[in-house]
């Protein structure tokens, strides 16, 4: 099959419907699991092998994912057992019921390091109350302390609870380059960042298919944030890296299958849009730095939507991704100023770049995922 440069294709129309399954490729499923948001689901995949199945990914946390996670591994395996549960991040859409599944179908997890690490230490990360240093970062980023306050008491879905399974105690590492021999086919492993600090895609060259996770998406853009946790981390840099190593790695013509939205054919069409969207998103904050400005009075400049809660501070965290993109390439210096941050352009050749009233439209909202 012909799949032409500079458009996508989406081969399938409607998803599988909840608790079923539906065959992509020989050997692999996908399913939909829902998510109490508005991006209200989330792919994930199946990969027989010849006693078992490996689960990519496991959903979020709560008796409903459970009880449908039962409905699958009773009905839709072909009585094989699950013989590995594979997570491609640490966050908790993906991983929220990592415990059960290791648990109840006593299997190991697999996962990179960072994120299995990152995935263990972020329950304790969202049950805290707050402490001077996520504080300080807020209030220097121009964000008033009652918004914290909000931000806290929003966490309920995915906030791990008392009745969870803990997450587990152990897994099996998996790194960039690694080949899992799965079906008597070959899935490499491929590893990305920005999103999450070591994602794991698996790539299937004879099957010609990719999961992708929420490393390449087809119609909305990942978040790609700096965090309180790690305040002068440059996570745009490794995420338009890793979509240029992406692209000088994968064929057009494979069918990707993403952990949100639908299976997709085009993959160098789309991570040329992912770059181009965020370049046009960094060009907007140089034009809008020519007079310093703290990071929270530019959010008006890239979304469309009134902020409020959690979206303010997740929008927040792109704008400041953004941002240090941009002082790494000497484009814009940061300063403090009465205890705020904040930008301004330096690099004399903005004004032969800059094309105010031509840039893509404005985001509606920063996505959740």
């Amino acid at each position: 099959m012909s799949h032409e440069s500079g458009t996508l294709e989406y081969p399938y129309q409607t998803a599988p419907a909840a608790g079923t399954t539906l065959e992509v490729a020989p050997g692999v499923r996908w399913l939909r699991m829902p998510l109490p948001m508005s991006l209200d689901h989330i792919n994930l995949y199946l990969i027989e092998d010849d006693d078992g199945w490996y689960i990519i990914d496991t959903g979020i946390r709560g008796q409903e994912t459970q009880d449908l996670w039962l409905s699958i591994i009773k009905n839709e395996l072909d009585g094989k057992p699950v013989k590995r549960v594979i997570c491609t991040h640490m966050h908790p859409d993906h991983t929220g019921q990592a415990g059960f599944l290791f648990d109840h179908c006593k299997v190991p997890l697999m996962m990179s390091h960072g994120e299995y690490y990152q995935a263990r230490s972020m329950g304790n990360m969202m049950r805290e109350s707050g402490n001077w240093q996520m504080s300080a970062h807020f209030h220097r980023a121009g964000i008033a302390p009652t918004l914290l306050e909000q931000m806290r008491d929003m966490r309920s879905n995915f906030t791990p609870q008392a009745e969870d399974y803990p997450f587990p105690g152990s897994y099996i590492r998996l790194s960039d380059g690694d080949i899992l021999e799965i079906g008597g086919n070959q899935w490499q492993v491929l590893v990305g960042s920005g999103h999450s600090p070591e994602h794991v895609c698996l790539y299937a060259k004879d099957l010609r298919l990719l999961i992708a996770g929420d490393q390449i998406l087809p119609v909305i853009t990942s978040n790609v944030s700096v965090h309180p946790t790690e305040p002068d981390a440059n996570p745009m840099v490794k995420w338009l890296d890793s979509h240029a190593r992406f692209m000088s790695l994968l064929p057009h013509d494979i069918l990707v299958l993403p952990a949100h939205n639908l299976p997709f054919y085009g993959v160098q069409t789309r991570l040329q849009q992912l770059i181009d969207h965020h370049e046009d998103r960094m060009l907007i904050l140089e034009e809008q730095c020519v007079e310093p400005q703290i990071a929270v009075a530019l959010l008006p400049f890239l979304f469309n939507r009134k902020l409020e809660g959690m979206t303010k501070i997740m929008a927040l965290g792109e704008c400041i991704a953004h941002l240090h993109c941009l002082i790494s390439r000497n484009r814009i210096e940061r300063f403090e100023e009465d205890g705020l941050y904040k930008y301004r352009s330096i690099d004399p050749t903005l004004a032969d770049r800059a094309k105010p009233g031509l840039h893509e439209p404005l985001d509606e909202a920063p996505s959740m995922v």
